[in-house]
This record gives C-alpha cells, sequence and structure tokens, in this order.
C-alpha cells in the first residue's frame, strides 16, 4: 500500500515539475457545424391591363435652299409655327423638345469633281401629349404649319405605379400558389421566403404613321387610336424548406 501511495506521490510531483519546465499540456476539442441549405424556387407572374393616358408624336421638318441663311430662316419660321400651334392645342412648353436640329450642303455628283448646289436644314420636335384626346389634333397641327415628316407616335401611361403595384401583388399571389401546391404534392414543407427578385414592364405602345406626308390642306382629319397595353411582371420567390 505504501508503495502505491509513494508511487502516486513521485507522479504528480514529475507532473508538477513538467507543467513548470514545458507548460500546460494541451486540449484539443474538435466542433464541427452543419447546415441545412435544402430550398425550393418558383416563379409567378402577374399582367394588368392599362389605359394609355399620353401620347408621344414626333415631327419632323425638312427646308432646301441656295443658301445657309435661307434654308435656317425656313427651318426656324415652320419649327416657331409648329410650337405655337401645338402650345394653342394645350400643350405646355416645357413638353415640347427638339431632338435634332441640322444643316449640310447638297451636292452635284454627276460630275468628277462634287459641287455644292445648296443647303438642307433639318429639324425633329417631340411633343408630349398629356391630353391624350387632342393627340389626333396636334398631328393635324403640325403638319399643317409645315412638318413633312411624322413618326414614332406612341402612347403610354404616365404614372404606372398603381398598376405596377397590382401586377407585383398578382405576380406573388401566383407563385405562392404555386409553391403550395408543388409542395403538397411533393411532400414537403415550405419554410420562410429567403430571396425574392423580380422584372419586368411595359413599353409605350407604337403606332404606325406614314413618315412621308403630302403638302399640307384637304384631306380627311387623322385618327389614331391609342387603345390599350399590358404591363408585366414577374417574380421568383426562393423558400426554405422543412
Amino acid at each position: 500500500m505504501k508503495n502505491i501511495a509513494g508511487a502516486v506521490i513521485v507522479f504528480f510531483l514529475c507532473l508538477f515539475a513538467f507543467v513548470k519546465l514545458v507548460g500546460p499540456i494541451p486540449l484539443s476539442i474538435s466542433s464541427v457545424t452543419t447546415t441545412k441549405t435544402d430550398t425550393f424556387s418558383v416563379s409567378g407572374e402577374g399582367k394588368v391591363t392599362m389605359i394609355p393616358d399620353i401620347a408621344v408624336v414626333n415631327a419632323g421638318v425638312t427646308t432646301q435652299g441656295p443658301t445657309v441663311s435661307q434654308v435656317q430662316q425656313q427651318l426656324n419660321t415652320k419649327m416657331n409655327a409648329i410650337s405655337d400651334a401645338v402650345k394653342r392645342l394645350g400643350v405646355d412648353s416645357k413638353d415640347i423638345r427638339t431632338t435634332n436640329y441640322a444643316i449640310s450642303p447638297t451636292y452635284d455628283y454627276r460630275n468628277p469633281v462634287q459641287k455644292i448646289t445648296g443647303y438642307q436644314a433639318t429639324a425633329t420636335v417631340t411633343i408630349k401629349v398629356r391630353h391624350i384626346d387632342t393627340a389626333n389634333s396636334v398631328i393635324d397641327a403640325v403638319t399643317a404649319n409645315g412638318a413633312n415628316q411624322v413618326g414614332g407616335i406612341s402612347f403610354d401611361v404616365d404614372d404606372k405605379t398603381k398598376s405596377e403595384n397590382q401586377a407585383r401583388e398578382l405576380a406573388v399571389s401566383d407563385a405562392k400558389s404555386k409553391a403550395e401546391a408543388a409542395a403538397r404534392a411533393a411532400g414537403f414543407h415550405l419554410g420562410r421566403v429567403i430571396n425574392y427578385s423580380e422584372g419586368g414592364g411595359a413599353a409605350p405602345r407604337p403606332v404606325m404613321y406614314d413618315s412621308a406626308l403630302p403638302a399640307a390642306g384637304g384631306g380627311a382629319p387623322t385618327k389614331v387610336e391609342p387603345g390599350s397595353s399590358e404591363l408585366t411582371v414577374t417574380v421568383n420567390l426562393s423558400y426554405e424548406i422543412n
């Protein structure tokens, strides 16, 4: 018994001496962390029909003459007449924008040496018509006052916020319904939504209109119809799977 007690005492004395000389015995603990990453993604779509409330009209003027000053004067006179005419129809000056203005020489290519025969001036004005019922009158007014090109007429909705919110709600509802149906069919349970993304939108509705116009005067009044446009929103939802 004394031998056992002596051995224990010797062991602890040796351990104490080892710790003093070498330092504490290192203790290592391993930890393993697992993360559940099972997810389910689904898309949904929402569509809303919109009635346009604005029109955008692009009108162009081209003049030709022997000198720069002459074609410029003719062009400016017609552009000012167009601007004044559409303002009388209720179009605000801030909604009339010149988008192109250029003067260039015209050449005679029949001879070996190119010869300037005159000059051509062109300008384009973009008119935003907020009272859409006057769109046809605006088109007639610009052609009656010198526009010899009209094109790129489009109809749009000035404020799409309400329609976008409606389409978004429909798209989310559609995605949720699909997710719930898939979960029932496949036998899993949906957790919380962990990711959301969306896309879509609506572009202005273009109207075909002849860009080359005859001289003003006579003929039936212009009749273009705004019709309707469709706004689409698509959403993608990602769920945790429980």
